[in-house]
């Protein structure tokens, strides 16, 4: 018998035979709502708490190059990005557990910029940094980060729940982080040719990039919208599908069209991109539209919402109604600035693993 290499099932069919094999499990958890599949798994406490929980992975030369990520930075987006899924749940975070594993020649010091970097960042969020496990590693740093967050029946969003006629909702700018990722791996380029050549190479990189910051600072700095969460729960508004957007926009919708049952519209005139992006976009020959659809890295959110509640958000200085929801047939696709239909199916964007 053949073996199929990972890299043939790809990511989202890893995913797929990973969660048929853990279904049988799932029976035996009472009180457990939801297990793979959403943002965060999701746990009844009790009548009225529901407790959800994530997990993600950061790994050295696969989501960080410490040639231009200051670990103080790494250690805050590690904790950002988890923060992130909780936020997608339309649930507030409570604590969170850190698993590293580190090269045993990494100075003391460095560590202690990396949990800098998250105490910082636990700070701003209201999270407690409450456990973990550490490991000696051969090929380079890993950081597990488990965050747990709450919510109520009432209030949870999954990724399900999206209906024909929903408006399609997101937060912020986009494209931002693909934009600022380009800008390091040019400048981690040209200091390696440097190197190889012997020539003297400036050092203070950030120091020649001011023009680049905000994009710059989307890629290494990320924040989660737990503004945006509070929002919701001030004014009392539940999305009926919500995602945040780690893959680029055109994955994360067609997750929420998948999980949902339905197609999707938007209009790529509405799409807000980050300023950065469109001027970084023009220098490297890109388009700036596709770091939105498919750069991903913008923890930003993206959710449905019925449309009895545009007033809810109209006023909302950093939310965008993209879109609208639309029967499964129909697909899920973008009608560009003249007109044209374009199939996101199809469209190739997105990170993926494999």
């Amino acid at each position: 018998m053949s073996l199929k290499p990972i890299a043939e099932l790809g990511e989202f069919g890893l995913i797929e035979k990973i969660a048929e094999l853990c279904e049988p499990t799932l029976a035996a958890a009472e009180g457990l709502q939801e297990g793979i599949g959403d943002d965060c798994a999701v746990y009844r406490l009790s009548e009225s708490i529901l407790q959800v929980a994530t997990t993600d992975l950061l790994v050295e030369q696969v989501h960080f190059d410490l040639l231009y990520s200051p670990l103080q930075h790494l250690g805050s987006k590690a904790l950002s990005v988890n923060v992130s899924d909780v936020a997608a749940m339309n649930a507030k975070p409570r604590y969170a557990l850190v698993s590293i594993a580190l090269p045993p020649s990494l100075p003391a010091e460095a560590v202690e910029q990396l949990y800098k970097g998250m105490a910082h960042a636990a700070g701003l969020y209201g999270v407690a940094l409450a456990g973990g496990d550490t490991s000696a590693s051969k090929s380079g740093i890993v950081i597990s980060v488990t965050a747990v967050g709450e919510t109520s029946p009432e209030q949870l969003a999954l990724r399900s729940g999206a209906r024909v006629g929903d408006m399609i909702c997101v937060t912020g700018a986009l494209g931002g982080s693909a934009a600022g990722l380009q800008v390091l791996m040019r400048e981690k380029r040209i200091m390696v040719e440097h190197l190889e050549n012997n020539e003297p190479y400036d050092k203070n990189i950030m120091a020649n990039l001011k023009e680049y910051q905000g994009a710059i600072q989307c890629h290494l700095l990320p924040s989660a919208r737990t503004d945006i969460i509070d929002y919701f729960h001030r004014e009392g508004i539940t999305p009926s599908a919500m995602i945040d957007i780690s893959d680029g926009l055109s994955q994360d919708l067609q997750h929420i069209c998948r999980r949902s049952g339905t197609g999707a519209h938007i209009e790529e005139g509405r799409i807000p991109l980050h300023p950065d992006a469109r001027h970084i976009a023009e220098e490297f020959q890109h388009d700036a539209l596709d770091y939105a659809l498919g750069g991903g890295e913008d923890y930003q959110l993206l959710f449905t919402l019925g449309t009895e509640k545009f007033q809810n958000i109209a006023t909302h200085p950093d939310i965008t109604v993209i879109g609208k929801i639309t029967p499964k047939e129909e697909g899920v696709n973008m009608s560009d600035i003249y007109g044209m239909q374009i199939d996101l199916a199809e469209h190739k964007a997105g990170f993926r693993h494999f």
